[in-house]
């Protein structure tokens, strides 16, 4: 960032009592809360969140200082609104890899490949000469959850990943969502979320015999 970009003292300063107003504000939705998902308190901790976020990047910019704040989403979803009774949920899942060792990943292609071309006589596809060919040999050949226990073997590097279920009076018709599967999702329809990111083990990793005290974070590993 340029000089002339940079913020200034008085905006980060300004940041910082943004910060003290939102805890102010949090705290007194807190001991007002009327039940477990008080509405009040969902934006009280947004309003916090944000302004932490803002705080620390102003911070960034103007000292090249960092916050022990760590926020990984600053949304919340919305109250559950869906039906009391629900004939049909959705399970939204998903997990992200690095290809850490690409020749490992070829080479278990190669083989189901070639297992395939021993039960079948045929000649093999050749799929699995590629990077891209042999994700979709593997992932063809083995379900997600199989994947995810075995990612290690396949050359694969877990990243973050997340699971959403939601709620519907009927199931969709058939087909009719696999050309856009994770559009048009309600948000007041989620009835759970879980959320996994190497975010928070960096989180335990560095408060590991350290005063937790010291520490103010926002991060919620789940989602009401």
């Amino acid at each position: 960032m340029s000089d002339a970009a940079q913020p200034t003292a008085a905006e980060v300063r300004a940041a910082a009592e943004a910060i003290k107003t939102a805890l102010d504000r949090h705290l007194a939705a807190v001991e007002r809360r009327s039940g477990e998902d008080d509405p009040a308190v969902s934006e009280a901790f947004n309003q916090l969140a944000a302004a932490a976020e803002v705080y620390d990047e102003l911070l960034y910019d103007r000292y090249d200082e960092v916050t022990p704040f760590e926020i990984p989403g600053t949304e919340e979803l919305p109250p559950y609104a869906g039906p009391e009774e629900p004939n049909a949920i959705s399970v939204l899942i998903r997990r992200d890899y690095a290809v850490a060792e690409p020749q490992r990943l070829l080479a278990q292609a190669q083989r189901v490949e070639a297992a395939e071309y021993d039960e079948t006589g045929g000649a093999a596809e050749g799929g699995a000469g590629t990077v891209p060919g042999a994700l979709g040999v593997l992932f063809g050949e083995f379900e997600p959850d199989e994947i995810a226990s075995r990612h290690k073997e396949f050359g694969l590097e877990e990243g973050d990943s997340t699971l959403w279920v939601t709620a519907a009076e009927e199931p969709p018709e058939a087909g009719e969502w696999l050309e856009a599967p994770f559009e048009h999702i309600d948000p007041q329809g989620v009835v759970c979320r879980f959320d996994v990111s190497a975010v928070f083990d960096d989180e335990e990793d560095e408060e590991e015999g350290a005063d937790e005290e010291d520490d103010l974070e926002f991060v919620e590993d789940e989602e009401r």
